[in-house]
């Protein structure tokens, strides 16, 4: 028996929903990481993303008075989004952020997408998920690139001003993550259309979870094709499909809603029984009948890679400034509770990882403005960031306390807390993507020669055996190449080379440049030793699905640095940068870690660390002194804290306006307070019961001037309405702080 033979039986066949999902995407920077040599000049090469003029007065206009508008109170207390914001955002084109000028639309780029998302996130989920659907996976992407001019010229100008508003249709009650396994059927036969037999579908359906589907007006369909008759004269089995059917067309179901956590945007079901539709409304015509997976896979890039780590990235934002702001004005046992450790250690991690956000998406966006469909960064940049978010989201609440959990305007986290787990939920569960798709995906992506190798063994062309053994003989040149790359940068790791100009940016990428080298090294033993079981193998293409996630996210955070902190900002930003990179390698090296020690061969398990150098963690690790820097550095007002918390806009009267206010009175008033506490310390003045007694204590005692006591005066104000929480009455009616104070005396 030869070797391909026995390696047939190892070794699965590539389905054709999986061979569509390879052809469909692009590989990027994650090819260099998994191969074991990170392309850094890559990343330097990359064109830095930045708004254009357009999007920048797009952003300082309609944006800005879409943000005044919203009132997220009010929202979450109705059934729908008030119609003044809908006819908004349709009249000033929010539905067109991707669709081109030609057809009407904004055209703008996937930064300026991820910013406009991401900034409308930090103040309202529901708002920002109803602009965001139809610029991500829907009706215009599809038409964008598989459309018949047709087709473009008929949806995409009433798509742009939002006469028409789409929905895409995908996942089933049976079938959810699997969407190959959609048992929805569109059969092809004769039927009437306007008058006239025509050659079509008859389409049977059944979804839900459809965002925007109860306000749609037209409907994209993903449905398994099939050919009984032989109408089209090949197989009967054609695959999945993609179709778009007008609302009002005979047998369509819209208009059910679902209630995602009590996030107010629209979301439901759509259901057809025996629908016939024209060849027509198939999107690109009858000859894309079969292509729909294709077309699907190929246009998940926007959802995974803009609009869903654009939420994560928001709640991140929204984080820092809140946590840090309420920190430094919120006091216990007469200190800043941001100077407590037990706040540093929460405050540090959000602001580390609210930096390492910020670089991620501005990287991603970068990858998908050169044109690339990145799958496998799109996913990581989806899992990693919806979960970062999540991260950083909790620690707020942690140190918000009571105020975090009070519904009401003031409270700044609790839509983006009970929007969150629906960025985590959708364009693939975030289970599936981590355990299945990033290292899935990537090692048939990433693998120079993997893909090729699996086709030629199941191929039944004469010359499959010399293909075979050239593959098979680069393939062993590969492995050992990269386990001498590792031997060698385990033992002498100064060989691990660096070209950054920047001194403190050189270890970490030397550091990136020695984990790829042992991650290239345990992605091939795990093929050679498990082969076609290491799919099933969950738990261990995770972790190495983690380690390739991590160094992405290293680069991400290199690049930030060098390209978007200027010279002055350096030693405001070291400190995030810092954290941000020794975190991210340090979560690298854990995975690494747990792989090792998991791996079902133990000899294997020896000889990989043997030939890695792999014995013992790490010394880049995150210490405390870090901590407490990063901590003290996030509670200043400086420029680059503005930089990292840019996506949230205060307005006038609500929460962030609240806090900011209060927090900047205190900073004005720091010298002042210092003069207090120490006249308090030497017994100088008396300590009131409340503060402001204790300002009138210090005017008297002429330790403050008559002009300080009134900025400390104005700060008190500001300081007791930063800490409060909404209440409302008996019948839970919204009362202002005023009403709440005269309920109180009376």
């Amino acid at each position: 028996m030869s070797l391909r033979t026995s390696l047939k039986k190892v070794l699965p066949s590539i389905s054709v929903t999986e061979q569509e999902a390879l052809d469909a995407g692009d590989v990027w920077l994650e090819g260099s990481i998994y191969q074991g040599k990170p392309d850094f000049d890559a990343l330097r090469a990359v064109p830095e993303a930045k708004l254009s003029d357009e999007e920048q007065a797009f952003l300082d206009g309609p944006v800005a008075q879409l943000l005044d508008m919203i009132d997220e109170t009010e929202i979450q207390s109705s059934n729908h989004l008030p119609d003044n914001i809908l006819e908004f955002i349709k009249s000033n084109r929010f539905f067109s952020l991707i669709i081109p000028k030609q057809y009407g639309g904004l055209e703008f780029s996937p930064y300026a997408n991820s910013t406009i998302v991401a900034t409308i996130a930090t103040k309202s989920t529901a708002v920002a998920v109803t602009v965001m659907v139809p610029n991500s996976l829907g009706p215009g992407e599809l038409l964008m690139h598989y459309g018949t001019e047709e087709q473009r010229q008929h949806y995409l100008p009433k798509l742009a001003i939002g006469q028409d508003i789409p929905c895409f249709a995908l996942t089933s009650p049976e079938a959810g993550s699997d969407a190959g396994g959609i048992p929805d059927q569109g059969i092809v036969t004769m039927g009437e259309y306007q008058g006239k037999q025509v050659l079509g579908l008859e389409l049977t359906w059944d979804k839900r979870y459809i965002t925007l589907a109860p306000i749609a007006t037209v409907l994209g369909l993903a449905v398994k094709v099939k050919d009984p008759q032989g109408l089209l004269g090949g197989e009967e089995d054609l695959g999945i499909t993609c179709a778009l059917i007008p609302k009002d067309h005979p047998g369509v179901e819209l208009g059910n809603r679902h209630n995602p956590m009590g996030i107010k945007f629209y979301n439901g079901t759509t259901r057809g029984q025996s629908v016939f539709v024209p060849m027509e409304f198939i999107i690109g015509g009858q000859k894309n009948i079969g292509r729909g997976w294709q077309m699907l896979v190929s246009c998940l890039g926007a959802g995974r890679g803009i609009s869903l780590p654009a939420l994560g990235c928001s709640t991140a934002h929204v984080a820092l400034k809140s946590a840090s702001e309420y920190a430094a004005v919120r006091e216990q046992f007469g200190l800043s509770i941001g100077l407590f450790e037990g706040i540093q250690e929460k405050l540090a991690d959000i602001a580390g990882k609210t930096y390492l956000q910020e670089a991620m998406r501005v990287l991603t966006t970068e990858g998908l403005g050169l044109g690339l469909k990145p799958s496998v960064v799109t996913a990581i940049a989806k899992y990693h960031m919806t979960e970062l978010g999540r991260d950083v989201l909790n620690s707020a609440m942690d140190i918000q306390a009571g105020k975090a959990i009070q519904c009401g305007p003031q409270n700044t986290l609790a839509q983006g807390y009970l929007g969150q787990p629906v960025a985590i939920t959708v364009e693939g569960a975030n289970i599936l993507t981590r355990n299945l798709m990033i290292f899935g995906q990537g090692v048939m992506r990433c693998h120079p020669h993997l893909q090729s190798m699996v086709e030629s063994i199941h191929s039944t062309e004469k010359n499959a055996d010399a293909t075979f053994r050239g593959l098979l003989t680069k393939t062993i040149g590969y492995s050992v190449g990269n386990s001498l790359s590792a031997f060698t940068k385990g033992l002498l790791p100064f060989t691990a080379g660096a070209k950054s100009k920047l001194s403190e940016v050189r270890q970490y990428e030397k550091a990136v440049n020695k984990l790829s080298a042992k991650l290239a090294v345990y992605a091939d033993f795990s093929l050679l030793v498990l082969g076609g079981k290491l799919k099933q193998a969950e738990l261990l293409s995770a972790r190495l699905g983690d380690v390739m996630s991590y160094l992405y996210a290293a680069m991400a955070s290199i690049r930030y640095y060098e390209q978007k902190v200027s010279a002055e900002d350096r030693a405001q930003a070291a400190p995030y940068f810092h954290y941000a990179t020794r975190w991210a390698i340090a979560q690298a090296e854990n995975a690494i870690s747990d792989f090792l020690a998991n791996f079902p061969s133990g000899a294997t398990r020896k000889f990989m660390r043997l030939i890695t150098v792999t014995y013992s963690e790490s010394s880049m690790r995150i210490n405390d002194d870090l901590v407490r820097e990063l901590a003290h550095q996030c509670q200043l007002n400086t420029k680059f804290k503005k930089q990292l918390t840019h996506l949230v806009h205060a307005s006038n009267g609500d929460g962030h306006d609240i806090n900011q206010q209060a927090y900047l009175a205190k900073l004005e008033c720091l010298e002042m307070l210092a003069k207090i506490k120490k006249s308090l310390r030497k017994k100088e003045i008396k300590a009131g019961v409340r503060f402001a007694e204790t300002l009138d204590n210090a005017l008297v005692a002429n330790v403050i001037t008559a002009d300080e006591y009134k900025m400390l005066v104005d700060y008190n104000v500001k300081r007791e309405l930063a800490i409060r929480v909404d209440e409302f009455d008996f019948d839970m009616n919204l009362l202002k702080p005023e009403q709440a104070k005269l309920k109180q005396v009376s």
